[in-house]
């Protein structure tokens, strides 16, 4: 479980680095970074950065540039925040979406194959009556 501090810093380097991503950082690669979150560890040492691209053959390159300015990252953000370190970052693909998407893809198939179903039992009673005895 994470510290109400821990959270804040997450949310503020999350904020910090997707500003300088946009803003400051010059590699074509590494603007294509969509981030998604932030995780730092407890003794601030690392923190694992969740990332996501609009095209998925794009993850790779998009990593290595993220990584190659990972150094010019923590050092603007060494002068700007007020945290005694700047913790190393890991850079992630956040598959959580993919993984979404196959989940509604999934609930999508089992709603038809269940309103099939139903079709199929009206059809196979036709003759039977409205529950009128003759």
């Amino acid at each position: 479980m994470t510290s109400f501090r821990i959270e804040r810093i997450n949310k503020e380097l999350l904020r910090e680095i997707s500003l300088l991503l946009q803003v400051r950082i010059k590699n074509e690669w590494a603007k294509k970074a969509i981030l998604t979150g932030v995780e730092c560890s407890r003794d601030l040492s690392t923190a694992k950065v969740y990332f996501t691209t609009l095209e998925t053959a794009d993850q790779e390159p998009v990593r290595t540039g993220l990584e190659s300015v990972e150094g010019l990252i923590r050092s603007i953000l060494g002068k700007e925040m007020r945290l005694r370190t700047i913790p190393e970052f890991r850079f992630i693909v956040d598959l959580s979406e993919e993984k979404a998407r196959a989940m509604d893809a999934v609930l999508d198939r089992l709603k038809d194959e269940a309103a099939q179903g139903r079709n199929r039992e009206a059809a196979e009673e036709p003759g039977k009556d409205d529950g009128e005895d003759v």
